[in-house]
Order: C-alpha cells, then structure tokens, then sequence
C-alpha cells in the first residue's frame, strides 16, 4: 500500500517513526526537513496522487487542539477537533479534503504526547464537558493498524472526567476497540450512506453491510454509537434510497442505544467546489441541481431536501 515514506529530519529516531519502519521496510524513505516541502507545493496533481499516495512523517508545533466549527457537535458547548493525519485513505468524490489540500499523500504526525498535553490543559481550564473530534481531516480509524492512534488516544482521555471524544469512521478497523473495555464517553460515529450511492462516489471505502456489522459489533459489546448520515446526497429516487437505509441500519442496530444521530446535506465552500469539478469533470456529483450562496455550494431550497 505504502510504497514510499517521507521523514521529517528531526524525528529519524521517534519511536513511532521507527515502529513504522519496521513495517515498511521495502519501501523507499526520503528525508525531508519539513513535511510542507513535500505537501504544499501547487503543482500536484491530488487525483493523480490519490492512485499511490505517499506517507509523510511529520511533527506538528503547534495548535494542536483547534476550536471546532459552528454547529460541529453532539450536544455539548464546548467543542474541539484535532488531527492526528492530514488526508483519508478512502477517496469519497464529495470529500473537502480534496478542495482544501494540494495533496494526496498522507500525513501522521507523530508526537501524540503533544496533542495530549494541550488536550489536558483545555479539559483543565474548562470545568464542564469538553467534547473532542478526531475525525475532521482524516477518518479516525481507517488507518489504525499503522497509527496506532485509538489504542493511544483511548487510555490518555479515559483519565479525564470531562472529557469526551468522537471517533468518526466509515472504517471496519475496530479491534483496537474491542480488544478494551468499552468507554462511555467515546462515540463511535460511523458515516452512511445508502448502498447504491456509497458504490458510486465513496471509493475504497467499506461497503455499507460491512459499516454496519463493524457498528453491531461495537454496540453489542457496550461502545456508544453514533450514526452520521452526512453529507445526504440528492438524486431522482432519493427518498426511497434513504427511507430503505434507515430500515437497514435499525434492523441492525438497538435504536434505543444509539448516542446520537446527525445529518446534513451536501455542502462546500465554493472555492473548494471549483477545485474538485475540475478535478472530476465527469462526476455526476457535481452538475446536480445546486446553487451557491454567501460562499456555499450546496442544493437548491427548491428541491425540499
């Protein structure tokens, strides 16, 4: 899968850098000063790059835990993401990520310790529930076998009582979980879509039989679950396509167990819109009947969606 690995200079001998060496030890590894160098440049070709992505190992500086953006929440009022990866292994056509970065390649940044000790000094400084999103840049689990991030992320906020944490996936990759007792203040929230749909624009993603299993499976066993029916997508039969996926998710899974459930229509902002039609100018995603106001792209009022 990894066939190539950038390493930033100053964490050649992070424990972490080296684990994943041992796990790709065929791989070519270049060493770069930082990850940027690798990331930002311009002229990338992210649909190119998404045949073949590239890891880049990186360390992060600084704004580790970030203000999460209006409306982004379960229910609590004091509400943070933070980003352990840049970029997803899956290749979902409606994805931001594909608007927002130049690049394709994956980026881990590997000094948790730091995420963790600002994550501690918000949950100190704040006395009511603080709520913490890991899946806003990446999915939260899809590259777990690798980053190791659940199995360390989990045992560091179970120790603090006001904090609470999203897991968002459209991953199987679950026995980091059930290897643990389950946390109540972890949410496993998984992203669905009806299965038709799900075939058409979320390549590489687990089909939606398999999502659900993996979200039984971690239910039954006492983990809360979350259900994310976002973005929604429009097309002729829409209401059929979704009124057949609820009654398949709750023939699965205990409604009466659920932690939450959110949805949300298909939005971007418009520069990011652009840069991804022009990628896909074949994608049927993208010459539906949309509009765009104050910046967002998103489907006409008049649809009744």
């Amino acid at each position: 899968m990894i066939d190539t690995v950038y390493v930033e200079s100053a964490i050649l001998a992070h424990p972490r850098v080296q684990t994943i060496r041992q796990r790709f030890p065929q791989a070519r590894w270049i060493e770069c000063e930082r990850y940027g160098e690798v990331f930002n440049p311009k002229a990338q070709n992210f649909r190119l790059q998404k045949q073949r992505p590239a890891l880049i190992l990186a360390e992060k500086y600084q704004k580790f835990a970030l203000p999460a953006p209006v409306g982004y929440g379960i229910g609590g009022q004091q509400n943070y993401y933070f980003s352990h990866m840049l970029n997803c292994l899956y290749d979902c056509r409606y994805c931001f990520l594909q608007g927002m970065y130049q690049s394709a390649n994956y980026v881990l940044f590997v000094n948790y310790e730091d995420f963790q000790a600002e994550i501690r000094q918000i949950c100190q400084q704040t006395p009511e529930p603080v709520y913490f999103f890991s899946g806003y840049d990446c999915d939260s689990l899809a590259l777990e076998p690798l980053t190791g991030f659940a199995e360390s992320f989990l045992p560091f906020f179970a120790e603090l009582p006001n904090a609470w944490l999203e897991l968002r996936t459209k991953s199987t990759q679950i026995r980091s979980l059930l290897n643990r007792q389950p946390w109540e203040r972890c949410v496993v929230a998984f992203s669905l879509a009806p299965a038709d749909l799900a075939e058409k624009v979320e390549e590489r993603a687990p089909g939606l039989e398999k999502r659900l299993e993996a979200a039984a499976k971690l239910q039954q066993q006492g983990w809360p679950i979350g259900l994310r029916f976002d973005p929604m997508l429009y097309q002729q039969d829409y209401a059929e396509q979704y009124r057949q996926l609820f009654e398949q998710v709750f023939s699965v899974l205990d409604a009466e167990k659920l932690h939450s459930v959110s949805l949300g229509v298909f939005r971007l902002p418009e520069q990011y819109f652009k840069k991804m039609h022009k990628l896909y100018p074949e994608q049927k995603l993208f010459v539906s009947p949309l509009q765009t106001a104050e910046g967002l792209v998103s489907y006409r009022r008049d649809l009744g969606y």
